[in-house]
């Protein structure tokens, strides 16, 4: 009798404890959807947002996001100027760009890009007038 007991204290208290490592390790209020802790944004324009090759509104339309869809935010630069706002996010899961003018970002901890590669960017006079 008194080995069940214990052994129902036992399977007791790690029920709490992983109640309480639950509680612990629960994502807080604000975390992004994918639970890693990396930024996104809401677009917040109605009507859409377009995503760009580089990060300037000269550069080629490569697809549209629409009104209050999330998004993955690799990381961020100042670059043409869009409504008093000169920053442009790179999405996380592909190389487009969209002025952060339309996106209500909900991590204020976007990375600047450390370095933009040829494939991202070229060398030509277009690309380092887009830049600003």
């Amino acid at each position: 009798m008194r080995l069940a007991t214990r052994a129902g204290r036992l399977v007791a208290g790690v029920l709490a404890a992983t109640a309480a490592g639950t509680v612990l390790f629960a994502a807080p209020a604000g975390a992004t959807p994918d639970g890693a802790g990396r930024a996104y944004g809401t677009v917040s324009a109605r009507t859409g947002v377009n995503e760009r090759a580089l990060p300037s509104t000269d550069a080629s339309v490569r697809g549209i996001l629409r009104h209050r869809i999330q998004i993955g935010l690799r990381c961020k630069v100042r670059a043409q100027d869009i409504g008093g706002n000169n920053v442009w996010y790179q999405l996380r899961d592909r190389q487009t760009w969209v002025a952060a003018k339309y996106i209500d970002d909900r991590a204020a901890n976007v990375p600047y890009c450390r370095m933009l590669n040829r494939s991202t960017m070229d060398d030509t006079v277009a690309s380092r007038n887009a830049m600003g």
